[in-house]
């Protein structure tokens, strides 16, 4: 028996990547849903050009309903629509407009019999936030959901959230889907000994420093590749080449044409640990061989030095490129994709996520939960 769930998701964009690193996870967990059965309406704003740079057309495992972002009135207008048909309505963070006006909004539309999530894409930084500061209305706003979905985090952020007030807290991890993440070929673009793929963000900018652009003003022989917005203007050494934004059709194609890719976490989440980066994921799932600086929590997910290796600074990050050699890189690379198949996918993800939901909503609608729910993964 499938139990069919309708779901009005509230988000930054699901069609395009630009300034917006949760794309892929919410790509991933969305078209999962789907397969499962489930139909789901994502509800993103016109703002921040993201319009302009779609990496997709709408998708067919999901209705796209893309609104103004220079009117409340019509971002209120489509949470009125989606709380008539819904049976989940979900707030994600960092939409990028009316972020308060949603996370006020939505326990404000939901009926009784319906689910109202609030989705966490950076649950460290959200916290660090809504904890400063006693007078910030999501305080408020937070124990009038049902659950709290985050991105990462473990159980320090699932903590943090239920000393909140949250009524439940559940991580929903990155992961790979293996349809648009796979081992791709070299294009000489992207040509180097270490390549990284992150946007210039404030509280990122000072471990690239150290885990990228060090290792490359120390390495001069080597090739560096950075690819990512807002890095034009930003003073880097002759062997770092900046590609500029990265379409994701190309990530496989990036990832395949380095020694190594690196991944660098966001401060607040290498400081909560236990948060994987979409960007992890990708490198498994296209057998690229992985670089990332060290956070609490790698090894749940992926084992150091045989499907990944770690970096605690800038130094260690050179001598891994230094020490490395095509054959070791694929083995570890290989390894690593084997791992996140078996054990990482989103469609695994989706069960997890349609096991909450459908519990969560069998409790609010006095009613037992099926015991088998969707379909097998």
């Amino acid at each position: 028996m499938t139990a069919s769930l309708d779901i009005a998701f509230f988000g930054s964009s699901i069609v395009s990547a630009y300034w917006n690193g949760a794309a892929t996870y919410y790509r991933g967990i969305v078209r999962a849903l789907a397969a499962r059965g489930h139909r789901v309406t994502f509800y993103e704003p016109d703002a921040y050009d993201r319009q302009k740079h779609r990496d997709i057309d709408d998708p067919p495992w999901c209705r796209v309903v893309v609104y103004r972002g220079d009117d409340e009135r019509d971002a209120l207008r489509q949470l009125t629509i989606a709380a008539q048909h819904a049976d989940v309505i979900v707030k994600a963070s960092g939409v990028g407009v009316y972020d308060a006006l949603l996370e006020a909004g939505v326990p404000e539309v939901r009926r009784p019999g319906q689910l109202a999530i609030f989705w966490d894409v950076d649950a460290a930084a959200t916290l660090d936030r809504i904890e400063g500061d006693t007078r910030d209305p999501f305080r408020s706003a937070l124990p009038r959901y049902d659950a709290v979905f985050t991105y990462g985090g473990g159980d320090p952020v699932v903590r943090r959230y239920l000393a909140l007030g949250a009524r439940a807290c559940l991580p929903i991890y990155n992961a790979l889907d293996p349809d648009t993440h796979f081992p791709g070929t070299p294009d000489a673009r992207f040509r180097g000994d270490l390549g990284l793929l992150a946007n210039r963000l404030p509280d990122r900018e000072r471990r690239i420093e150290e885990f990228f652009l060090r290792p490359a003003s120390t390495s001069p022989e080597r090739r560096f590749v950075l690819g990512g917005n807002g890095w034009g203007d930003k003073h880097v050494t002759p062997n770092v080449i900046k590609v500029g934004h990265v379409y994701t059709a190309d990530h496989n194609a990036f990832n395949a044409s380095c020694l190594a890719v690196l991944n660098v976490a966001r401060d607040s989440m290498a400081n909560v640990g236990f948060s994987p980066a979409t960007r992890v994921f990708e490198a498994a799932g296209a057998a690229a061989c992985l670089i990332t600086d060290a956070w609490e929590g790698i090894e749940l997910f992926l084992e150091p030095e045989r499907e990944v290796l770690v970096a605690k600074d800038g130094d260690e990050v050179a001598e891994h490129v230094r020490r490395l050699d095509e054959a070791r890189a694929r083995a570890i690379g290989e390894a690593a994709r084997r791992r996140v198949i078996a054990h990482h996918t989103y469609a695994q993800r989706a069960e997890q996520v349609e096991r909450a939901l459908v519990q969560g909503l069998a409790t609010e609608r006095g009613i037992a939960a099926p015991v088998s729910l969707g379909a097998a993964t």
